[in-house]
């Protein structure tokens, strides 16, 4: 197959050489509900092309490797006392996968438990290219599915108000657990 970036002949969508050489991260913070931070790994322009497969068969692809690149190499290094759980939001399956889940399995480790469906939307409104004020407007209204540990890492592809996570982070703190931190690949603030 060829390179998805330089068109060459490579094992892999992405060859190594792009992967290195363009797929290195740069972690970008900002924080949500005053205190809470969100770790981004990428600039949004340097990602857009790869962030817009999502919705396609070679998505997965694409995803699995962003996923490696970023949320994986943070789990290798991340240091914590305790065992958290990571959770990709609203990570049910369209177009054959969630890319909320592939994001979030790649943070496996001795300390970070990734949990699946625990925290689900009752709603699915499209918030691509809505303002804050239309996102605030149309909840997700989560549903949260109990699960042992008590600290969280939220996962999602992108932040762009930050309504998203900071519903899910209220859900999560009514119902009696922490979230730490959240990550994800790009934050569109950061263009």
């Amino acid at each position: 197959m060829k390179c998805m970036v330089c068109e060459r002949w490579s094992f892999t969508h992405i060859c190594s050489h792009c992967q290195e050489s363009l797929l290195t991260p740069t972690l970008h913070k900002r924080t949500i509900m005053g205190s809470i931070p969100v770790y981004s790994f990428f600039p949004y322009d340097e990602i857009e092309s790869l962030l817009l497969t999502k919705h396609t068969d070679i998505g997965y692809y694409i995803y699995r490797v962003l996923a490696a690149r970023a949320l994986g190499a943070f789990a290798c290094e991340w240091d914590y006392k305790n065992r958290v759980a990571s959770i990709g939001i609203d990570d049910h399956a369209a177009n054959g996968y969630s890319h909320t889940a592939v994001l979030n399995r790649a943070l496996a480790s001795s300390n970070i438990i990734p949990q699946y469906g625990k925290l689900r939307a009752s709603k699915h409104y499209k918030y691509a290219g809505k303002s804050a004020e239309e996102r605030l407007m149309n909840p997700r209204e989560f549903i949260y599915t109990p699960f042992a540990e008590n600290e969280v890492i939220l996962v999602d592809d992108i932040v762009t108000t930050g309504t998203t996570l900071s519903e899910a982070t209220e859900v999560l703190h009514a119902n009696g657990k922490k979230v730490i931190l959240c990550l994800t690949l790009t934050d569109a603030e950061n263009r």
